[in-house]
């Protein structure tokens, strides 16, 4: 038997990036319905936005997603090594710039985030250097705000949008009604919002019944605030971590509620 054998999971994540996770947990023998409560569009950056990121002395990439978005803009345009340097707000963003051929200067050792980042050494001495914050339109304001506070000069280099996409929720509602969803997956504070946007409110307390599985306490604090009642936060936003979490939430005591409810008891 496998790890995640009879048991059924939402995916929340962008449609054209869910498949490794959908596929993973497969693998170990779950189900998945793929929800996608996001999805992502280029923005190509005006002139000076560029010239100013490229003139920086640190570019800082907030996501795979700002490395991907950022790759086709950049790329044949970065000055020679070690001007600017790079940094990654965590192992995957790192792993994306240096499959990109581009070296990372600075990351997280273990906690993967903006506050892990400017946890970092390097990035406490910033005084009078210029920082670009490689991301999404309308991503978190920390970086800049602690990064100002320590002397540096920040600017922004927007490369992609995301939006809540249309999406019709009714095989979801229906699932939820008849109470047969072991987890919902969640990534990002946005995608929670989204969902529960997408459901309807005369859904949220059914949804708020189910398990989330998010990939960091920012997501948890919120899920709570909002009603949830039962959220996991894996120890990495991975793949395999995220999988690894739903396998210790089918574990024990929350298996046997499963196979209770499957036989109608």
């Amino acid at each position: 038997m496998t790890a995640l054998n009879g048991a059924t999971f939402v995916v929340t994540r962008p449609a054209a990036q869910a498949g490794p996770l959908c596929r993973l947990i497969e693998s170990q023998g779950g189900l998945v319905l793929a929800f996608p409560t996001l999805a992502i569009d280029a923005v190509t950056p005006d002139e000076s936005s560029l010239a100013n990121a490229l003139q920086s002395d640190w570019l800082l990439f907030t996501s795979t997603n700002a490395v991907d978005f950022a790759r086709p803009t950049l790329s044949g345009k970065m000055p020679a090594a070690g001007s600017p340097r790079i940094a990654a707000v965590g192992a995957a963003t790192a792993e994306a710039l240096r499959q990109a051929g581009w070296t990372v200067d600075c990351v997280p050792a273990s906690q993967f985030s903006s506050e892990g980042l400017l946890a970092e050494p390097l990035l406490h001495h910033v005084d009078g250097l210029t920082c670009t914050i490689v991301r999404g339109v309308g991503g978190r304001d920390i970086l800049r705000t602690r990064l100002a506070e320590r002397g540096a000069v920040v600017n922004y280099l927007d490369v992609y949008r995301r939006y809540c996409p249309a999406q019709e929720p009714t095989v979801l509602t229906a699932r939820l009604g008849s109470a047969d969803l072991d987890a919902i997956t969640i990534t990002s504070v946005e995608a929670l919002a989204n969902l529960l946007t997408l459901v309807g409110k005369h859904h949220h307390v059914l949804l708020k019944a189910v398990t989330l599985v998010v990939v960091s306490e920012r997501i948890k604090q919120a899920a709570i605030e909002w009603g949830f009642r039962q959220v996991m936060v894996s120890d990495a936003p991975s793949d395999a971590s995220i999988v690894e979490t739903l396998t210790t939430l089918l574990s024990g005591e929350d298996r046997g509620r499963r196979h209770s409810r499957a036989a109608g008891n």
